[in-house]
């Protein structure tokens, strides 16, 4: 396979000094800890102070805390993301000079040049596909680079250099910019309706999908989940394009077909098809599809499945991803990332079998919303979703980029909160819009044996230790 060439990215060798703006993002931070590594002149600012940037300055970048139009400098390249508004002063005095601006993905872009480049896409899974694949690459010996949305659990990190020729990288959708990366491999996990604050609608979301796909390289390799019925769409388009086209599910169909399921503890054990036994020390039907996305990209680079394997079992999962933060007062506490219907039902359920086979205890399930657009779009299947708790506190919304709309609160989702499919009685459902009030809210609800998971892509992860305290 030939190293791929971003179309139109610029080498990052190219970039001359490079300073981001918000640098602080796991994103953002991924990009520049890699330039930093490659030796490039880096500096960047964030709103408020992090663990990553005071990572990114012992590496040697010049970080800042607030945004003003000095922390520039003489930078040659600025970076930014979607979420960066015109009037930022860093990037007004960026365009008052004609400095180069990229996107953060078209930095990704650059610093993919010149590697085999493995793209992750997907409405869901992408970053803890990314992460399983990354460190079944490292067990392979390839040392990957690795740029992913999150962080590993065993490192701490979400982004590294890597000695190897492959460069693995998850692929946001959120805002199109996926469309700037050329991978040689890529997989799309599943195409669902999500960021509709930017597509508008499904359609639009479908059709960047196809355009990904068109972006793989000339005779590269596609795998796409085969229960996914766009997914499936984009994989016959891979088919006519001259592609290496491999699906992974649970569909008969499937090229790699997971079977035998089972939930253990916080782990589980399936088989796929013709290969074997895998087993894994993270949880949920959902990672099973996951490590199986993996296994194929993993043999399309020409590793054996026994290495992969065993990569897999030795992965640790990914933060934020129905990561264990702690135990006290007989409970044990969760935090996840996931915000949106169907990523709440995927840890529901598998928080579901544990507690199954654990004998005893409920389900605590602490969500925030995130976004108005997204909380206005889906308020009732959340409510279907959290219906698999034994008890929910539901927040209020984490607006992130997009102001308040009216009429659109935590409340929304509270009151369609409904009983689960699973015959169980409606849970228990609390609004607790004041953020500060929401460790002794929940800590008044818990029991011992108790299961509590927090979710949402805003501060939410920030309750766990405060919970935690609560209950000692």
């Amino acid at each position: 396979m030939s190293a791929g060439h971003p179309a139109g990215a610029i080498p990052a060798d190219q970039l001359g000094k490079v300073h981001f703006i918000a640098i602080g993002g796991a994103g953002m931070s991924g990009i520049a800890r890699i330039m930093l590594k490659r030796g490039i002149a880096v500096s960047g600012s964030d709103a408020r102070d992090s663990e990553l940037l005071g990572q990114l300055g012992e590496l040697g970048a010049k970080v800042f805390v607030g945004h003003a139009a000095e922390h520039v400098g003489d930078a040659d390249t600025v970076v930014v993301s979607t979420a960066i508004r015109e009037g930022n002063p860093e990037l007004v005095v960026a365009r008052e000079r004609g400095l180069r601006v990229l996107h953060r993905a078209a930095a990704l872009a650059s610093l993919m040049a010149g590697r085999r480049g493995v793209a992750v896409a997907g409405t869901h899974g992408k970053t803890t596909t990314t992460s399983m694949l990354t460190v079944a690459l490292q067990h392979a010996g390839a040392d990957p680079a690795y740029c992913i949305g999150g962080q590993l659990v065993t490192t701490g990190l979400g982004a590294d250099e890597g000695g190897g020729d492959v460069f693995v990288a998850e692929a946001d959708e959120s805002d199109g910019s996926f469309l700037m990366l050329t991978p040689h491999v890529a997989i799309v996990t599943n195409v669902e309706a999500d960021h509709l604050d930017n597509y508008g609608g499904f359609e639009k979301v479908k059709e960047s999908f196809a355009r990904f796909v068109d972006r793989i390289e000339p005779g590269g390799v596609l795998v796409a989940g085969a229960d996914d019925p766009v997914a499936l769409e984009v994989a016959a388009q891979g088919r006519a394009r001259g592609l290496t086209v491999q699906t992974y599910g649970e569909s008969p169909d499937a090229d790699l077909r997971i079977t035998g399921f089972s939930p253990r503890g916080l782990g589980s054990c399936f088989e796929i098809s013709g290969l074997g036994t895998v087993e894994l020390a993270v949880p949920g039907r959902h990672n099973a599809h996951n490590a199986t996305a993996v296994v194929g990209v993993a043999l399309a680079l020409g590793h054996d499945f026994a290495t992969v394997r065993a990569g897999l079992a030795a992965f640790g999962g990914a933060r934020r991803r129905l990561e264990l933060k702690g135990e006290a007062g007989g409970a044990q506490l969760f935090d996840s990332y996931a915000h949106h219907p169907t990523e709440l039902t995927a840890d529901l359920s598998a928080t579901r079998d544990y507690v199954r086979e654990k004998g005893a205890g409920r389900i605590v399930a602490v969500f925030q919303p995130h976004l108005y657009s997204r909380t206005r779009f889906f308020a009732d299947e959340f409510g279907a979703a959290l219906g698999l708790a034994d008890v929910v506190v539901v927040m209020d919304v984490y607006g992130a980029r997009e102001d308040p709309e009216p009429g659109v609160t935590g409340r929304l989702v509270a009151d369609r909160v409904r009983p689960g499919s699973d015959g169980r009685d409606a849970p228990e459902v609390v609004y607790a819009p004041a953020w500060d009030d929401v460790p002794a809210t929940v800590a008044e609800l818990v029991r011992a044996g108790d299961v509590i998971i927090t979710l949402g892509a805003g501060d939410v992860t920030r309750l766990g230790p405060l919970i935690l305290d609560r209950l000692c």
